[in-house]
């Protein structure tokens, strides 16, 4: 049946110091009820995107919730004909979100959230620095319009970037933005402990974003980079048409037998 399949994606950052055990009961869960993808756990928190039937996910997503400290998670849906994962994985890392930086807690401070419907008029302020917090190969893809690129490779190349060309005093209205949420939730606590004031964020993200703005409203310009099979997503979370060098992860559009920049015929 064509988009019968779940794919659940979701985040939080809470206190986990018993993610090692965590791990094996979880792992176990999610092969019983064959649900495919990536969960990350760390002890600041957890990251997922899980894929299956609807009723394996939402086993999988009620056996967090069973735990207190998961109980308000967050569940973005979206949808595809098949599983766009080929195994389950449950791996324990230092960072749900590496931005190496020590003592920055999203938990304790954040950014403020602004929601899609708000995300336009926010953005075209002259006043508002908007940053996309994703990386080169991601914003190459698509972005907002006036959006400043980093020029990151890796996430955690973003702290320094922030460290470097931004200022408290100058820059007193930043706006950040990435898939999911979940980076602009550690940028924005980097900001944050920096000493800016006015920083928030686009809650849930561009997926978030482009599910709730109808196109002839929306000011996103190109597709939505995905870490999954489906590569990218456009408005309405359908599948995008652009595809990924696999060698210089160069953008790659469907009509193009071989990648322009580097000739490679691997695409992702």
């Amino acid at each position: 049946m064509e988009n019968s399949i779940l794919i659940a994606a979701f985040y939080k950052f809470v206190p986990l110091p018993d993610c090692r055990e965590l791990r094996q009961r979880l792992l176990e869960r999610c092969l019983a009820t064959a649900v495919r993808g990536t969960i990350l756990l760390a002890p600041e928190g957890i990251n997922a995107t899980i894929a299956g039937e609807r009723p394996s996910v939402e086993a999988v997503v009620s056996y967090l919730r069973d735990d207190p400290r998961l109980a308000d998670l967050m569940v973005k849906e979206s949808f595809h004909d098949s599983i766009p994962f080929g195994r389950m994985k449950v791996r324990l890392k230092r960072e749900i979100v590496a931005l190496k930086a020590p003592g920055v807690d999203p938990a304790k401070c954040v950014g403020d959230y602004i929601e899609p419907k708000d995300w336009n008029r926010h953005i075209v302020q002259d006043d508002v620095l908007l940053i996309d917090a994703r990386n080169n190969y991601e914003v190459r893809m698509g972005s907002f319009p006036g959006a400043r690129n980093p020029g990151t490779d890796s996430f955690h190349e973003i702290a320094r970037y922030l460290a470097d060309e931004l200022d408290p005093n100058e820059h007193q209205r930043v706006a950040m933005f990435c898939t999911g949420g979940i980076r602009c939730e550690k940028a924005t606590a980097f900001l944050l402990d920096r000493g800016f004031k006015e920083v928030c964020h686009l809650r849930g993200g561009i997926l978030n974003y482009l599910e709730k703005i109808k196109p002839d409203e929306s000011l996103w310009q190109g597709e939505c980079f995905v870490f999954d099979e489906r590569v990218s997503l456009d408005h309405g979370l359908q599948k995008g048409c652009i595809r990924i060098c696999d060698d210089c992860k160069s953008v790659v559009k469907v009509t193009d037998e071989e990648c322009l920049q580097c000739g490679s015929v691997n695409f992702l």
